[in-house]
């Protein structure tokens, strides 16, 4: 089961060459064009009024969403002190890692992880799992934006929340992908187009937008064999209008690739089948 020498899109940024071979292995023709790269915040100076709290033991919980954020978060701190100070202070305190990257990246520190949300690693998973725990003075790395959600989920719980702001998107440089993206959109070339975050598709369609092509781009979307890498992804393309037709048994972007190929495969065999994304 595979694309079928099919045209798939891809908005990957950091993992465009891997994800364009994942669709070549199954059966599909790549384009792949970046539609964010993640740019650290110039001068974190809340980054900063967080270390201070949490090295005077201010917080009893840490969460940490991504394991970019992570790294970078770290790496902004130490530009003003020892890196081990860091660690040795989240030594101390309870550690909620959102899913397997920022655990890889904590278990590289050598600190431990007290809780680790299940799949699919979202903001509701991250709630629940929290609900009985005691801890009351809470910081949360954020990955580019805030997430309310997540937020007043914690205040809900009685916690006190500080937002620790590490990295924010942009569009890339080089926005020559995405026009070509956005022209071959709008001409039918594409049959499936494949999200691996939901901030790809706010940024493309504020790009199509930009062009006053926001419309026309949803409305040849729509016509696409849609794959989302899991639930936050698909709230976002929900909320654009999109309906996505897969999400794969495992949030990983290779099973994204395969189940996608196979899901593809099995809706073109389908009598009467008009759009691939139906």
């Amino acid at each position: 089961m595979s694309f079928g020498n099919a045209k798939v899109l891809s908005f990957e940024s950091r993992r465009s060459k891997e994800i364009a071979e994942l669709i070549r292995i199954n059966g599909g023709e790549p384009f792949v064009a970046p539609a964010l790269v993640e740019v650290p915040l110039e001068h974190n100076e809340a980054a900063f009024a967080f270390a201070d709290r949490l090295y005077a033991g201010e917080f009893d919980m840490m969460i940490f969403l991504t394991g970019v954020g992570a790294r970078l978060l770290r790496r902004v701190l130490a530009s003003r002190e020892s890196e081990e100070r860091f660690l040795d202070a989240l030594r101390k305190v309870t550690t909620v890692v959102r899913g397997p990257k920022p655990a890889a990246v904590l278990r590289e520190w050598q600190v431990p992880v007290t809780i680790s949300v299940p799949e699919p690693n979202t903001w509701r998973e991250l709630l629940a799992v929290l609900e009985a725990r005691p801890e009351k003075s809470v910081a949360v790395q954020e990955y580019g934006r805030s997430n309310r959600e997540l937020t007043e989920g914690l205040e809900r719980q009685g916690r006190r929340v500080t937002t620790v702001p590490v990295y924010q998107w942009r569009l890339p440089d080089d926005v020559g992908p995405l026009d070509e993206a956005l022209r071959e959109l709008l001409k039918g070339s594409f049959r499936a187009v494949l999200f691996t975050t939901g901030v790809q598709i706010e940024h493309f369609l504020d790009f199509a937008g930009q062009r006053k092509q926001r419309e026309a781009a949803i409305a040849a979307l729509r016509e696409l064999f849609i794959a989302s890498i899991g639930p936050t992804c698909t709230e976002s393309l929900r909320e654009c209008g999109l309906a996505p037709a897969l999400e794969p048994s495992h949030p990983k972007m290779g099973i994204l690739v395969r189940e996608a190929a196979a899901k593809f495969a099995e809706q073109q065999a389908l009598p009467g089948q008009k759009r691939a994304g139906n």
